[in-house]
């Protein structure tokens, strides 16, 4: 069997060396005789490797002790739902940065459901080339949170810096990020943030399992009427057990935090590897008079790079020939077109280089 290079955006390429360890354990999980799968979630093997998920994912991040860690199933766009509900028990509105389409979507989710939003910063008005600059945001006079996504999948556009969530009147709310595609990319500080939620399905394990790190004095706020699932208190009270839990993805997630640790270094040795992956690839694309990417070079996703050709006429041609040598998943999402390399932590920079030198051939005989 040959393994190709996996370039989408989600859900992602995992690591050979994840999926050949579920491999070796999926009939018979360390001599239990059964596979993960199969496990009851309140069995005590489970429970171990739960405990360890989050241990693991705790040190990668430097988790402060007093943050809850959920294992959540409804994907990152439940939580546009889930945030308000949580964070809006004590009154006050809602505050947005828009930068692309999942900013505007967890607007647009709040908004529905009826809840008071403000919009704090936009960069529509640049067509999301760049994120807005902090003396431009304004908060709301009843701020109760600042919501952002640090990465935007689809525009390729990623936060330079930390919002400060700081209104007029000098006061401080949480700070809530959308992290869906850039978490474990490289070292945060955790603190800076209220709360931190993502998908898995890109840097964490397949889809299935949302992560949600929660600070604790943010609990036992929800709204009269939260359902017992939306609820973060009764949910980390439960340990995310409130009832079945994504056994197995939440037992991948644990592989690749494994693998994070043991086999990558950490996110230090994993910051330095995508910012060079990332690189080659920019470099390659803004020395063509054939590829090219719209963002702001200080706001150039590093997960996620979008570009076009000069000829859209050659973009099937391109993905055709692109598949047939390997390189999987290059299509823009429908929404804007072109193409779209996604430089997940699974995908090794031999991939990377060899996207670019079939660029190189492809506009050497095409452009």
């Amino acid at each position: 069997m040959t393994r190709h290079y996996n370039f989408c955006a989600g859900p992602a390429a995992l690591p050979a060396a994840v999926l050949e360890r579920a491999r070796s354990e999926l009939l018979d999980f360390h001599g239990r005789g059964l596979s993960v799968m199969e496990m009851s979630h309140r069995s005590d093997d489970f429970i171990a490797i739960a405990e360890r998920t989050e241990a693991d994912l705790r040190q990668l991040l430097s988790i402060p002790s007093n943050y809850k860690v959920l294992f959540l199933q409804g994907g990152a766009s439940m939580q546009f739902a889930m945030l308000p509900m949580n964070l809006l028990g004590k009154g006050g509105s809602a505050n947005f940065i828009q930068t692309g389409i999942w900013g505007k979507k967890a607007l647009g989710e709040a908004k529905r459901l009826g809840y008071s939003c403000h919009l704090a910063g936009s960069s529509e008005a640049n067509g999301h080339v760049a994120v807005p600059e902090q003396h431009t945001l304004a908060l709301s006079r009843d701020a109760a949170y600042l919501h952002y996504t640090s990465n935007e999948t689809i525009g390729g556009l990623e936060f330079n810096y930390t919002p400060q969530a700081q209104c007029a009147d000098g006061s401080v709310v949480p700070l809530v990020c959308d992290m869906s595609s850039n978490i474990l990319s490289g070292p945060i500080n955790v603190a800076d943030f209220g709360v931190i939620y993502a998908g898995a399905q890109k840097n964490i394990g397949p889809a299935g399992l949302t992560l949600v790190i929660v600070r604790d004095d943010l609990l036992g706020n929800a709204l009269p009427g939260t359902p017992s699932l939306f609820d973060y208190q009764l949910l980390a009270e439960a340990g995310s057990m409130v009832n079945t839990p994504p056994t197995y993805a939440w037992y991948l997630a644990g592989l690749v935090f494994q693998w994070l640790k043991d086999d990558m270094g950490g996110l230090d040795a994993m910051d330095v590897l995508n910012q060079r992956k990332a690189d080659k690839l920019y470099a390659a694309i803004d020395a063509s008079g054939f590829y090219s990417n719209p963002i702001a070079p200080p706001n150039r996703s590093r997960m996620n790079v979008p570009f076009v050709l000069a000829d859209a006429a050659l973009d099937k041609v391109f993905l055709n020939e692109a598949d047939e040598a390997g390189l999987l998943n290059l299509q823009g999402h429908r929404s804007v077109g072109g193409m779209r390399a996604s430089l997940y932590n699974a995908v090794t920079e031999e991939a990377v280089d060899a996207l670019i030198a079939f660029m190189a051939d492809f506009e050497q005989r095409r452009g």
